[in-house]
This record gives structure tokens, C-alpha cells and sequence, in this order.
């Protein structure tokens, strides 16, 4: 054999040995893929849902609200609009309508359409190279049920593939005419509509049964794109070709599939072309439901809780409201809640006179929300006051209403905790007087000082925190607020359930004032108070108590949930304070009603637009809010009006309850202290000309004074506790927010300082 020969012989050898070489790594990385391939669609087909054959065919069962007394209240409803027909009562026309163009071998297919996925995978995997999102459709109508009813709506692989299973299983199951009944009564079909039935009366006021060749057909064209064949839409109105195309197409579809023969064709065709589609519009059904202002909040709840404890998606946690039989047993009690609406729409109780706006909405409105604070229960949610539209504001327990809350947040980000973390006493005494220079520039924004007053524009001079609280003053808080520090208060304003934005943890105002750039509503500031009369722990607020599902077995249970928020030393101390705000000389005093303990804080937010009273009694906590919906000045409010709801909401509540206090805890201890250095009283504290100065103040043990009154006593004072004149007037500041400072109980009002960025402050001059 020849060089030549031999050469040719080994490069051949060698081409064959390259190509096995290669073969065998292609078919190994195809078996690898294929494994791989299969170990995620085994991974997928595990995960899918499970069949519920009873969740598909259970097509009108909508879930039931319950009071606490287990009294019907309200049936779930949505803006959906569906209601549900049999198979016989469906005409043949839309069906073989909605056969020909949606799945026209859905009588010969198992479930899946191969045929048609063929024809779509070539797109599908053009769309995967192109990275282009989404995957081409080639669903049978015993898919797309599964993925209205079972599954979610997303596209992605993973459904198709869970939806491809369950349809195979689907189809072992129910027969083709129930598989198209549940398709027909759950398909969206645009506007409100969803099913058949819906979509008759939406679109020609008319039952399904009653429909004409042409209008089945425009109704089962409806699916592809719902919102591009709306006909009552702008574009629809301006352009009707797009919808009359597609039904066209329906018709062509129904015609060569040997649903309509050749005469029907051209007579749907020209009543098509004859402008014989005719649409009559039905009168919407107002959804209002009988207790509005707290079902919509409730149902809320109970989505929140059914997606955490099952890990639902949106979509079936919808269905399973809608169509699930659910049985929602609320926290709501009939008798208070009718009580609190009575209370938020009379102008005498409101002392308001009101008017109506350019929407014919009452004004001023108002919002009360009542809570059991020891179980969690909310028993009464108000939104607002007057004749409302469905889906109105509810201004008690909305995230997209919130307003700013005044001096009641103070006992929440000032003086409850500086007297939790010991940095003060209800004795502590502050100067009541105009900022430092070093404050007021550190607050201040734009070159501008901050420089917060009250509303009678004068200082108390130096004073205890027990008196600060009583007559609501801003210096004293700000002063606080600086002391403890910003982020102190916005930690606790956080533990008591308030949520704040960067601006309101950057802002003494927002802090100490209630200027706050988030706001707050009714139903946080009530759950807020209720830690003041349960040991400084939060209970999270319940509109539920349990739901059951259609056959009474429990799905939902919702048990009491508490936090720590205050030492219950500190929260009794606090507890005490607040009696002063509806004391005689207080802010608050209309909130008083019988021998019942009462407590309470109110509120003022800057130039009278928002009046608060928050309070509790030892069985429930409330909060009222007054205000104009355009946040404009309300002239005729006051937080003491607010305080007149809250009693009147208040008082047949506690009808036959014991007013018997809360128990002061353990470690609280008692000393006689001097009102006007808050130190250890003295002889002269007793024998000063103006009067006794000494009361009796309570401490966490440990923080009781250990120092004796040096404070020289004589018979004139600035404070006007002593004379009951001001001899501090600031008349030169003209940086002037308001505060609420009464000189007399029923006529007080308050009003809050300007916000500004705040900065490490100097310390105030407080002694204790």
C-alpha cells in the first residue's frame, strides 16, 4: 500500500472517529436535556393545584358576612357581574359560537388540542430566541376553565404546562356539556360581565336564550381581546369595524365548521353590514352593601390572611370569596355601629351646621371607629357621614384617606415614651417659654426658625408634664421630643401601629405636633389608645373572628394578636395622665359621660383642618375625626366637638357595664410633690400666699424624686395655674402654627406647628 493510501485510509479512520465522537456528546447532552426536561415538568405537574371538580362546577355561591351575634350582614360582591344559567338554557347558536372560534375539535380532543399546538410552537419558540415575552396560545375551552376557576391568568410556562395536566384529568371527570356550561358562566366578556348570561343583559338587555344568530356571535368573539371589542368604549364608538370584523369571523368559523349553513351565513352577514347590531345598554345595579364602611375592610382582612395561610393567588382568593360559599363571621356589632352613624350624621351632636359640595357630599364629614382593645375586636367602623356613593371614602379605616392627627399623637411619640424609657416623670417640670436660638435654628428650614406657639400665643412658664398633657401644650411636647430624640418617638409611633415616611421621622413637628405628611386614620389611632388601658400591650385590630367554608369546616381562625409597647407601670401612668385632657380646664371635657373612668387626648392639625378626640374607658378605646373632605379650613370644628361624638358614641355602649378603673400595677409608687419644681414638697409648698402647690403624683418605682422643693415661693407667678394670668406673652413671633389651649373647657381649640427639618437639638432645660 502506498504513503498516499495509507494517509487517506487514517484521515478516514479519524473523520469517523470525530463524527462518533460527536454524535455521542449530542445524543448525551439530548438525554441530559431530555431528564433535565423532565425532572422540571415532574417538579411542575407536583406543584400544580389540586383537581377541585366541586370549585369548577360551584358557579353562584357567594360568601356570607355574619355580625357578632351571627346575624346575616352582607353578601359578597365584587364589580362583577355574573349570573349563572344551565346548559339547556343556553342557545344552541352561542354555543356552537363559541365551539367554532375558541376550539373548534373540543368535541374530539381529550383535553389538549395537538393539532393546534403544533401550529403555535414554531411561534412560541421564535418568541423564546427573540427573547420576547409571553407564550402563544393554544388553549381548548377545557383549559381556559381551568385557568378562570383554578389557575391564575399569568403566562408562563410553568401554568401552561400545570393547566395542559389538569385539563387531561378535567376531561376524565365532567362531560363536555358541563365542561361548556362552567366555561360559558365564568368566561369574561367584557365591562362587568362575566358569563354568558351577564353579558346578554350588558350588552342587549336581554336573557342569553333570547339571542339573535348575530348576536351570539358578537358575544363569543368577545373573549380574544374584551377591551379592544368593547363597543361602549371611545375607540369601539369611533371605530365599530373592530368588533364588527370579529364577529364577522365568528360567523365564517361557525359557517365552515357546518354550525350555520349557507343561507344563515348571508343573513347574519348582511344584518351584520344593516347596522341590525344593536346594542341596549342595561341600567347598572348599584353593589352598595348594607354595612359598607366595615364588610369592604373586613373582606380585606380576610384576603390577607387566606393569601398567607394558603399562599393564594389574587385570582382565587377572588374566586373563592365570590363563588366559595365562604361563611365570615366579622367582629362587627349591629347595634354599635348603628349607634356610631347616628351619632357621626347628627349636625346637633357634631355642633356643626352642614352644606353640601360640588359632588353633593355632606360637609364637613366625620369617621369614628370603636375597638374592644383587650380581644382585638373592632365593633364599629364609620367612613363617613350622609347619603354616600358605593365605594366612597371610607375615612375611618382607608390607607388612601388619611389625615394629620394633632396633639393626639403626642401621648404616642412624646410622653408615653419619655416616661418608658425613664427620661422624664409625670412630675418632670419644662419651661413652657419660646425655643433657643440653638433649637429654634435647628428645626428651622430654608434660613428660616422654627418657632411653634400656641394658640393663645402666650407661655405658661415652668410646669409638669401632667399639666402639659392637661392644657395640650406645644412647647413643652417639641422640648420633649427633642430630649428623647426623633428617632426614639418614631420607633414607638412604629409600636403603636402608626406608620410613618421618611419626612415624619425626619420632622419634629410631625413628631411632636401631629403634622404629619402620612396621617393617620381612626382605626390606628383607636388600636393605638387601647394600649393605655391594657398593660402598654397593642392588640392588633380583628374585623373577623373565624370563616368557615361551605361544608363548616374551619379555614380562618383568627386569634388575638399582642405586642409590647410600654412597661405596664408606664402605661398606667400614661393612663392617668390623659384624665387631665377631659379635667375641668381640660381640651377634651365633652368627652365625659356618667361616673364612667374616661380618658383621652385631643387634636388639632395646623390652621383647623383636622379636629381629633382618641380616648378609652376601661372596656373599649375610640377615635373620632372631623374634617372637610378638600382638606380646607373647617370653620365651625373643634376637637372638643370631637370629643361631644365621641361621648355620644361612647355612653350607650357602657349602658350596665360596671365603671369600675383599671388596677394600678405593682411597681407604681405615690409622692407628694411641689406643682412648680416637681421635687419632694416642702413646708412652704403648703403655706405659699397663692395657694397649696402639692398633689399627690405617681412613679415608676425608682424614679420618684429624691430631692426636696428649693423652688422660691412668693405671691406672684407667671403661671397662670397660680393668678390665672399670663404674664409670658410673645407678641413679636411671627412664626405662628397653632396648638390647642384652652382657657375654657368648651371652647378650646388646637392647632399644630410648621414642620422643618430637623437636627441634633440642644437639650431644654428640664428638671424632675
Amino acid at each position: 500500500m502506498s504513503k498516499r493510501r495509507k494517509k487517506a485510509s487514517s484521515k478516514k479512520t479519524s473523520s469517523k472517529s470525530a463524527f462518533k465522537t460527536t454524535l455521542i456528546t449530542i445524543l448525551s447532552l439530548f438525554i441530559l436535556a431530555s431528564v433535565a426536561c423532565f425532572g422540571v415538568i415532574l417538579a411542575i405537574l407536583q406543584n400544580a393545584p389540586p383537581l377541585d371538580v366541586n370549585q369548577i362546577l360551584t358557579l353562584n355561591e357567594p360568601s356570607i358576612l355574619y355580625d357578632s351575634k351571627k346575624q346575616f350582614m352582607d353578601v359578597v360582591v365584587t364589580n362583577e357581574q355574573r349570573t349563572v344559567i344551565k346548559n339547556k338554557d343556553m342557545p344552541q347558536n352561542l354555543k356552537n359560537a363559541f365551539v367554532s372560534i375558541e376550539d373548534e375539535r373540543f368535541y374530539d380532543h381529550g383535553g389538549i388540542d395537538f393539532k393546534r399546538i403544533a401550529g403555535v410552537v414554531v411561534i412560541d419558540i421564535k418568541n423564546r430566541i427573540k427573547r420576547q415575552p409571553g407564550v402563544q396560545g393554544a388553549s381548548t375551552i377545557t383549559q381556559q376553565l381551568l385557568k378562570n376557576t383554578l389557575l391564575s391568568s399569568e403566562v408562563t410556562f410553568k401554568r401552561k404546562i400545570q393547566e395542559m395536566y389538569l385539563a387531561v384529568q378535567l376531561e376524565k371527570q365532567l362531560t363536555k356539556d358541563q365542561i361548556l356550561e362552567a366555561y360559558m358562566n365564568t368566561i369574561y366578556l367584557g365591562g362587568r360581565a362575566y358569563g354568558v348570561e351577564a353579558a346578554s343583559e350588558q350588552y342587549f338587555n336581554k336573557k342569553a336564550n333570547d339571542l339573535s344568530l348575530v348576536e351570539c356571535a358578537f358575544i363569543a368573539g368577545m373573549p380574544q381581546s374584551p377591551s379592544v371589542y368593547y363597543p361602549f368604549s371611545n375607540a369601539a364608538k369611533k371605530n365599530p369595524s373592530v368588533y364588527l370584523n370579529r364577529t364577522g369571523t365568528v360567523l365564517k368559523k361557525m359557517y365552515q365548521n357546518g354550525y350555520i349553513n349557507e343561507s344563515q351565513f348571508n343573513g347574519a352577514m348582511n344584518d351584520l353590514t344593516g347596522q341590525k347590531l344593536v346594542f341596549q345598554p342595561q341600567v347598572q345595579i348599584s353593589n352598595k352593601l348594607n354595612f359598607e364602611y366595615f364588610t369592604l375592610p373586613a373582606i380585606e382582612q380576610v384576603k390577607r390572611d387566606l393569601k398567607r395561610q394558603y399562599h393564594y393567588t389574587d385570582t382565587e382568593v377572588q374566586h373563592l370569596l365570590m363563588y366559595g360559599g365562604l361563611k365570615i363571621y366579622t367582629s362587627m356589632d349591629k347595634d354599635i355601629q348603628s349607634n356610631t352613624a347616628n351619632a357621626i350624621n347628627s349636625d346637633s351632636v357634631l355642633g356643626v351646621s352642614s352644606s353640601t359640595d360640588k359632588n353633593g357630599i355632606t360637609q364637613p364629614q366625620a369617621s369614628a371607629v370603636v375597638m374592644d382593645y383587650h380581644s382585638g375586636e373592632i365593633k364599629a367602623i364609620v367612613g363617613g357621614r350622609g347619603d354616600q356613593p358605593p365605594r366612597s371614602y371610607n375615612r375611618a379605616a382607608s390607607e388612601n384617606f388619611l389625615r394629620p392627627s394633632g396633639s393626639s399623637i403626642k401621648p404616642l411619640t412624646v410622653y408615653g415614651p419619655s416616661i418608658d424609657s425613664k427620661q422624664s416623670t409625670a412630675a418632670t417640670v419644662v419651661d413652657d417659654s419660646a425655643l433657643s436660638n440653638d433649637l429654634a435654628q435647628k428645626y428651622g428650614s430654608n434660613g428660616a426658625s422654627y418657632n411653634p406657639q400656641d394658640d393663645d400665643r402666650e407661655f405658661m412658664g415652668d410646669i409638669t408634664i401632667r399639666t402639659a398633657i392637661a392644657k395640650s401644650r406645644n412647647l413643652v411636647a417639641v422640648k420633649l421630643e427633642d430630649l428623647i430624640g426623633l428617632k426614639t418617638g418614631a420607633e414607638y409611633a412604629e409600636k403603636f401601629g402608626l406608620t410613618l415616611d421618611s419626612h415624619d421621622k425626619s420632622s419634629i413637628a410631625a413628631l411632636s405636633l401631629g403634622e404629619l405628611h402620612h396621617g393617620t386614620n381612626p382605626l390606628t389611632m383607636a388600636a393605638a389608645y387601647g394600649v393605655f388601658g391594657n398593660s402598654g400591650n397593642y392588640t392588633a385590630p380583628k374585623l373577623y373572628t373565624k370563616v368557615l367554608d361551605r361544608n363548616g369546616k374551619s379555614i380562618l381562625d383568627n386569634k388575638t394578636s399582642t405586642r409590647k409597647v410600654l412597661s405596664p407601670e408606664s402605661a398606667y401612668i400614661m393612663y392617668d395622665l390623659l384624665k387631665g385632657p377631659v379635667s375641668t380646664g381640660g381640651t377634651g371635657t365633652n368627652a365625659n359621660f356618667g361616673t364612667m373612668p374616661i380618658r383621652g387626648k385631643t387634636g388639632t392639625s395646623g390652621d383647623n383642618k383636622n379636629f381629633w378626640f382618641c380616648g378609652l374607658t376601661p372596656y373599649y378605646s375610640a377615635a373620632v375625626w372631623i374634617g372637610n373632605d378638600d382638606a380646607s379650613v373647617c370653620k365651625n370644628g373643634s376637637s372638643n366637638k370631637a370629643a361631644a361624638v365621641w361621648s355620644s358614641i361612647m355612653q350607650p355602649i357602657h349602658e350596665g357595664l360596671t365603671p369600675t378603673d383599671i388596677q394600678m400595677p405593682s411597681g407604681i409608687t405615690t409622692a407628694n410633690v411641689c406643682e412648680d419644681s416637681g421635687k419632694l414638697a416642702t413646708s412652704s409648698c403648703y403655706s405659699d400666699s397663692a395657694g397649696k402647690r402639692t398633689y399627690n403624683e405617681l412613679f415608676i418605682q425608682g424614679t420618684e424624686p429624691s430631692q426636696y422643693c428649693n423652688y422660691s415661693h412668693s405671691g406672684f407667678r407667671n403661671n397662670p395655674f397660680f393668678n390665672g394670668v399670663n404674664k409670658n406673652t410673645n407678641s413679636n413671633n411671627t412664626n405662628q402654627p397653632n396648638s390647642e389651649n384652652a382657657s375654657t373647657p368648651n371652647t378650646s381649640t388646637e392647632t399644630n406647628g410648621n414642620s422643618g427639618n430637623t437636627i441634633n437639638p440642644k437639650k431644654p432645660t428640664i428638671t424632675n
